[in-house]
């Protein structure tokens, strides 16, 4: 057996025990796919990372993301906290890793990071509000859509982005037997049928929820790839060149949570970006 070892910290705060949690192994080299998978299981949070060399010498690091039961092609709050890890082991301020989606660019700031979506936004299809409603333990008529209806859109990684009230946002609880009918219906999701509720709390803040129980996370307390989805989409229903949000989220689990999401106008498409910061909780080792 051999030891491997790892940091844990909470991502999206400045208050230990907030934010989201995130665990990272700093060398994760002899590591198997499946030693991975088993580590990110156990850890039991909502993904876990490991390091690993670039395959091209001009990143930082390669990263692997994993949640309890599959890997991810990117993810917010692991790309954060990962880069603020790798800035810790003296990689620098301006960092970039190879994620499977892509190239995620992190900057490190006072006490935080902030990172770039890798891919522009792009939109799927529109699910039914009843469908969307039923998921969130909620009525039909919760589901704003005068901006727009439930959609699936991606800026690396796919959620279905739906608006609500706030009364309804905060009475929101999943109801696993309305996800598992909906990835019955939807199969293209699989076990991966995330969705992101939110509602407008003044000019430029939001509030937010995110609900994935066919992939193990039944609430996660603060979703970056979410929220950047999130501002891009909000962007592109608009004729602004570019925009900003201050999103609260994890109130109602006992973990707030803080994130800036921006995103602005490119010939190539609608991209994002989300930070907050980032403070260290626990280190250790596994031996595998």
């Amino acid at each position: 057996m051999a030891d491997y070892p790892f940091v844990t910290l909470d991502v999206f705060t400045d208050t230990r025990f907030g934010g989201n949690p995130l665990a990272v192994f700093t060398d994760a080299r002899g590591l198997s796919d499946a030693d991975m998978q088993a580590l990110a299981a156990e850890m039991n949070l909502s993904e876990t990372t490991f390091i690993l060399p670039p395959q091209d010498p001009a990143n930082t690091a390669r990263v692997r993301i994993f949640n309890r039961t599959a890997e991810m092609p990117f993810a917010g709050h692991p790309s954060v906290g990962t880069g603020w890890v790798l800035s810790q082991m003296g990689k620098g301020h301006d960092l970039r890793l190879e994620v499977p989606a892509g190239i995620v660019g992190v900057t490190i700031v006072d006490g935080g990071g902030v990172i770039a979506a890798p891919q522009p936004l792009s939109l799927g299809v529109d699910l039914p509000v009843e469908t969307i409603a039923a998921c969130a333990g909620l009525a039909p008529a919760d589901i704003v859509v005068a901006g727009h209806r439930p959609v699936e859109a991606s800026v690396g990684v796919t959620f279905v982005i739906a608006e609500v009230g706030g009364q309804a946002l905060t009475r929101a609880a999943p109801d696993l037997a309305a996800f598992r009918q909906a990835a019955l219906d939807f199969p293209a999701f699989g076990d991966r049928l995330s969705l992101h509720l939110y509602a407008r709390d003044g000019q430029g803040a939001l509030r937010a929820r995110m609900f994935a129980p066919n992939s193990g996370t039944v609430e996660d307390p603060a979703t970056g790839s979410a929220n950047a989805t999130l501002a891009a989409l909000l962007l592109s229903l608009s004729d602004a060149p570019e925009g900003g949000w201050d999103i609260v989220q994890g109130v109602e689990m006992g973990r707030p949570s803080r994130l800036r999401a921006t995103a602005r106008r490119t010939p190539e498409g609608v991209f994002a970006t989300v930070g907050g910061g980032c403070v260290p909780v626990l280190r250790g080792q596994a031996s595998v």
